[in-house]
């Protein structure tokens, strides 16, 4: 069996991160940089990553600032 692509590993690591509470609405994901340096993968894998949770109203984008954990309740 394949082993799961890197951009999926870290997407679920911040999906759990998420779900536990870790990281609450409105909480800032760790930088690009930051996510490079502790997962040991490129730009690219970040990116992706994020996208995949940005496309499941997980998180939301604001530029030039970073990358936000999206307040869901607000949706519900």
């Amino acid at each position: 069996m394949p082993a799961k692509p890197k951009w999926a590993q870290l997407a679920d690591h911040i999906r759990e991160q998420i779900a536990s509470g870790q990281l609450a609405p409105g909480d800032k994901i760790p930088s690009t940089a930051q996510l490079r340096a502790e997962h040991g993968v490129s730009a690219g894998v970040v990116r992706q990553a994020v996208l995949v949770l940005q496309t499941q109203g997980l998180v939301e984008g604001v530029h030039g600032l970073g990358v936000f954990v999206a307040d869901r309740s607000e949706s519900r």
